[in-house]
C-alpha cells in the first residue's frame, strides 16, 4: 500500500505538470472505487485551474477556486502524467484532461483508492479533520508523542501507526523507525520516557525523509508518476528480514504479529 513517502513522491512528481493547468475535461471509466466517484465531477472541475497540489497524510489535495479534489491511492493505485495520447488499460479509471492536451491518469487495479470532492475547506472534510500532525511538520516531536502516550497501554508500534496520533507512519516505516530508535515494538506506549520519544520522533523523521529521497518503497506494485519503482526497500534494516542478521548486532531479526500485521525487530537492540 502506498504510504506517506510514496504519496509524497507522487505529489512531487505530478505537481510541476498540473499546477497552473486548466481542466478541460474529465473521463470516468469506472465510477465505483472505494466510494463512488462524484457523478458531477466533470461539472465541478471543467474550466477550473489547479492552483495547488498538496498532501495530507496519504491523501493528495488538488486545489482549485471551486474546491478541492481528494485522491487516495488505496492498496495499488498510481497517478501518471501523459503528454501524448495513450489508450487506457483495463485498470485506468479516471483521466483529468488539461488545456495543453496532457492528462493525469489514475490507475487502480484493486479499486481501493478514492476520488472525493472536498469543497473549499478540505481540512474540515470528514476524511481529514481527525488526522494527527504531519511527522515532517513542526507540530510533531518527542514531547508531543510523550504527552499523547501517557497512561496508554497500547503497544508503541500500534500507537505511532494510529493516524489520529500521527499520519503516515505505516507498517514498514514503523518497524524501521523503532529499530533505529532501539525501542521494542511491543513496549507499552505509556511506559516510554520523554528522552526515548525524542529519539523515536527523530527516527521517524529520518526514516521517512530517506524513503522520500529514494522514491518510496516498492514491495509489490507501487510506481511513481513516471512509472518508476521506489528503492527504499534496498535500505530496510528489519522489515521483511526475518531470520537475517541485524545490521547492528548480527542477532537474527525476529517476526511477531501485531494488529494482524507482521512486525520485524531485533530482540537484542530493541528494548
Amino acid at each position: 500500500m502506498p504510504e506517506l513517502p510514496e504519496v509524497e513522491t507522487t505529489r512531487q512528481g505530478i505537481a510541476p505538470f498540473v499546477t497552473g493547468k486548466q481542466v478541460t475535461g474529465v473521463i470516468v471509466r469506472r465510477h465505483q472505487l472505494r466510494w463512488p466517484i462524484p457523478a458531477d465531477l466533470e461539472l465541478r472541475l471543467s474550466g477550473q485551474t489547479i492552483e495547488s497540489v498538496r498532501r495530507r497524510g496519504k491523501y493528495l489535495l488538488l486545489g482549485t477556486r471551486a474546491g478541492t479534489l481528494l485522491l487516495h491511492l488505496g492498496m495499488s493505485g498510481s497517478l501518471r502524467i501523459l503528454t501524448r495520447t495513450q489508450p487506457p488499460e483495463p485498470h485506468d479509471h479516471l483521466d483529468l484532461i488539461f488545456g495543453d492536451g496532457s492528462r493525469l491518469r489514475l490507475r487502480d487495479p484493486r479499486r481501493f483508492g478514492a476520488v472525493v470532492w472536498a469543497g473549499t475547506e478540505p481540512e474540515s472534510h470528514k476524511l481529514l479533520r481527525d488526522l494527527g500532525p504531519e511527522p515532517l511538520g513542526g507540530d510533531f516531536g518527542g514531547e508531543y508523542l510523550y504527552h499523547r502516550s501517557r497512561s496508554r497501554r497500547i503497544a508503541v508500534k500500534q500507537f505511532i501507526m494510529n493516524s489520529a496520533i500521527v499520519v503516515g507512519v505505516g507498517n514498514i516505516y514503523a518497524c524501521e523507525s523503532l529499530h533505529l530508535a532501539a525501542i521494542h515494538p511491543a513496549r507499552p506506549a505509556g511506559n516510554i520516557s520523554l528522552e526515548r520519544y525524542r529519539k523515536l520522533a527523530r527516527a521517524i523523521r529520518q526514516t521517512l525523509q530517506q524513503a522520500i529521497a529514494c522514491g518510496g518503497t516498492t514491495l509489490r506494485d507501487f510506481r511513481d508518476s513516471g512509472g518508476h519503482p521506489g528503492y527504499f526497500q534496498q535500505q530496510l534494516n528489519v522489515y521483511g528480514r526475518h531470520g537475517t542478521p541485524c545490521p547492528i548486532c548480527r542477532t537474527p531479526i525476529r517476526r511477531i504479529r501485531q494488529g494482524q500485521r507482521s512486525t520485524f525487530y531485533c530482540g537484542r537492540c530493541q528494548r
